[in-house]
């Protein structure tokens, strides 16, 4: 199971202005835009597990509507390594898609208020493949979100998403729990050529699941803080990430599930 990274989802959609929810009466598409990315990265003392493994990134966003998107695909174990601990994985790809559609462009009106500047129906499909867990005796990456949606203006931050979902596991058929996330993308130092330094990161926070199977715990999150340079065609990070109990699974000194992990990401810009 893979993090849910990437709510460095707004990573590139931080170069559009923007969109200011009063403006859907007239065209709801002029604020479209879409963008890619790939990413390769390492990930050292990943969590759940303590996975250290190389993957390839595909990301890509964008707005066409009344529609927000966010979502990649990660590939793991691009070369075939057979001393890689995702050699024999079940999972050798994990795909998280995020669509949300947007109330103010639905409706036509501006459902801005104080700091929250648009409303969104947010949805989040999460897919490893693994489906081992149908009998509800392990623990997977096949989950589906759906809740209410958000874009809200923070000090120093700027432009901040803010997602609370419900979510329905698909492997065991069953809803279980809630999910609130955030993320950012603030460039904070700028250099003479254009290229600057940004902080993004991601809050993932599972609450109000079933803890009732051996291994389970009813909360548990992560939280991404990465330091990239940016120029117009490529960047290049290092993040920490810091868990505790993530995906619901208890830490244990057999199964470690709470720490911290580093990633270290070099990408190119479509």
């Amino acid at each position: 199971m893979r993090k849910s990274l990437v709510a460095l989802s707004v990573l590139a959609a931080s170069a559009v202005p923007a969109v200011n929810a009063a403006d859907y009466s007239d065209d709801i598409h002029k604020n479209d835009y879409s963008w890619s990315q790939f990413n390769l990265m390492m990930a050292v003392d990943e969590l759940p597990g303590k996975s250290t493994h190389d993957y390839l990134e595909m990301e890509f966003g964008g707005r066409s509507g009344i529609f927000d998107l966010y979502g990649y695909v990660d590939v793991f174990n691009l070369t075939g390594d057979s001393s890689s601990d995702k050699a024999d994985s079940d999972a050798k790809i994990f795909m998280k898609f995020a669509p949300r559609m947007s109330l103010d462009a639905v409706t036509g009106k501006d459902l801005s208020f104080g700091p929250v500047q648009e409303l969104y129906i947010a949805t989040e499909l999460t897919w490893d493949g693994n489906t081992t867990n149908a009998d509800k005796d392990t623990f997977g990456g096949n989950n589906y979100k759906v809740g209410l949606g958000s874009d809200v203006m923070v000090p120093w931050f700027g432009k901040m998403g803010l997602n609370l979902y419900g979510t329905y596991d698909m492997n065991a058929k069953d809803w279980n729990g809630f999910q609130i996330s955030t993320n950012w993308f603030k460039p904070f130092y700028f250099f003479d050529n254009g290229s600057f330094i940004s902080y993004q990161g991601y809050i993932d926070y599972q609450f109000g699941m079933d803890d009732d199977k051996e291994g389970a715990s009813s909360h548990g999150g992560a939280m991404f803080n990465g330091l990239y340079w940016h120029t117009d065609r490529y960047s290049v990070g290092y993040g920490l990430k810091a868990y505790n109990d993530v995906y619901g699974i208890k830490d244990s000194s057999g199964f470690k599930s709470s720490g911290v992990s580093h990633y270290f990401s070099v990408g190119y810009k479509f």
